[in-house]
């Protein structure tokens, strides 16, 4: 009876795809690292390339404002405009100034928020005509003999387009640029750390454990599972990409100084955030566990198929494809929530397990497979980095610590702060239905020991 699935509920807080984490164990990775750097059209917007777009913004907006204004001075809005634009002149029309804010406009918000461009060669050519233009037009036309704006108007959109040069030029790449290389030390610190060997772990007679991994040269990556090896190109590349989420998960442990508190519940379980460059807000549970850590890594990282009969967030688990001893593809079908506003979201992930000396960790990314491509009947969710953390005790074995780094995107039409105020929620209620696995399992687990 403890092989059939439970009656999954949908509960009215939890967020899907959430639940796939659980049972996947693998989260997105696109942080750069030594093995991969995401390409910038994978990156979200980061805030100060957000504040230019919006400084651009508000260039086309002012430069329209100050025209309206100019066409109310003199003979009224309808007359002056049909002066200006229909019967336009370039001696005496305000019109091609706006035209040249719109042109400013289209060219860098395509080129710096649609296409993500990291040079400046764009924002070089539209300053460039901008300034052309104006010098021309201030020397060849009589708009200085009109009104105060002949001198307005020229001067406010050559001194706009060259805020936009600086602004660009020496806050947004450069910020950029420092963010990016600052984060590649700090993973490159972790990656290349020197080899270990790690005694084995005291479940090997109770439970199959993947070979313990230490770090190497990308050249061995096909030598580390002691059975199955990676052979294809792309299964090369499935355990490359394990072991780059594996790697910023390692990370993300180091800076445990860094995490920010958010709440907790009453069960001493907390939940931190921690700023993660391209990626946003990464939320991680801390947890301790009264059981073994062998107890909590067989039922959340050895056994994903088996979730489905304790965590009723998810409706399905199914491994895809074991590509070596330590790296697998599984596809998840996440619950939906919130009286079906919130429809059920499908992940498709690839995930690495290492165990080292006194811990068992699980970290990925969400991946393609050719055995689930993306339909039409869910939606297709991305996990950020992330993954999960069993923790053993020096002084008490029948005690453990549970990490789970989550950061998650439901793609669809859900706004992501509405999202992020419920992951803690969500996070804490797959603690509980954990720990009532872990109560249901423990007479048996006792008899075995």
């Amino acid at each position: 009876e403890d092989n059939l699935p439970l009656k999954l509920e949908t509960n009215s807080y939890s967020l899907p795809a959430i639940a796939s984490l659980n049972a996947s164990y693998s989260t997105s990775l696109s942080l750069p690292s030594p093995y991969h750097l995401v390409p910038p059209s994978e990156r979200r917007v980061s805030d100060v390339r957000r504040t230019f777009c919006l400084f651009v913004t508000f260039d086309l907006l002012f430069i329209t404002l100050l025209w309206i204004i100019e066409l109310n001075i003199s003979n009224g809005i309808w007359i002056s405009l049909e002066n200006e634009v229909i019967h336009y002149n370039f001696r005496s029309s305000f019109f091609d100034i706006v035209v040249l804010a719109v042109f400013r406009f289209l060219c860098l918000q395509v080129a710096y928020a649609a296409c993500r461009l990291r040079h400046w060669w764009v924002i070089a050519v539209t300053t460039l005509v901008t300034t052309g233009f104006l010098i021309v037009k201030v020397i060849v036309s009589n708009l200085l003999n009109q009104n105060a704006f002949g001198y307005v108007l020229p001067i406010t959109s050559f001194v706009v387009a060259w805020l936009e040069t600086w602004f660009l030029d020496f806050k947004v790449l450069s910020q950029e640029a420092d963010d990016e290389r600052a984060y590649l030390a700090a993973v490159n610190a972790t990656c290349e750390r020197a080899p270990i060997i790690y005694p084995r772990a005291v479940s090997d007679g109770q439970f199959y454990s993947p070979p313990e991994s230490v770090a190497g040269s990308e050249e061995d990556l096909d030598e580390e599972g002691l059975g199955r090896r990676a052979v294809t190109a792309q299964e090369k590349e499935y355990v490359r990409l394990g072991h780059e989420a594996m790697c910023v998960v390692e990370q993300i442990l180091t800076q445990e100084d860094n995490w920010k508190f958010e709440k907790n519940n009453d069960m001493g379980d907390s939940v931190y955030t921690l700023e993660i460059p391209y990626h946003g807000k990464t939320f991680i549970l801390k947890a301790l566990m009264q059981c073994p850590a062998e107890m909590v890594y067989q039922e959340v990282i050895l056994q994903p198929e088996k979730m489905v009969q304790w965590n009723r967030t998810v409706s399905a688990c199914q491994i895809l494809q074991r590509v070596d001893d330590n790296t697998l593809i599984s596809y998840d079908v996440s619950a939906g929530a919130a009286g079906g506003v919130v429809s059920a979201r499908d992940f498709v992930n690839v995930r690495r397990v290492e165990r080292k000396q006194d811990c068992y960790m699980s970290a990925g990314m969400a991946t393609k497979h050719d055995a689930k491509p993306p339909s039409g009947r869910f939606v297709r969710g991305e996990n950020g980095p992330g993954g999960f953390v069993v923790l053993k005790s020096n002084n008490n074995p029948s005690i453990c610590t549970f990490i789970w780094v989550l950061n998650t995107d439901l793609k669809g039409r859900l706004p992501r702060y509405l999202i992020q105020q419920s992951l803690a929620a969500t996070m804490f209620e797959f603690m509980a239905h954990l720990r009532q696995r872990i109560a249901d399992l423990r007479p048996r687990w006792l008899s075995v020991v």
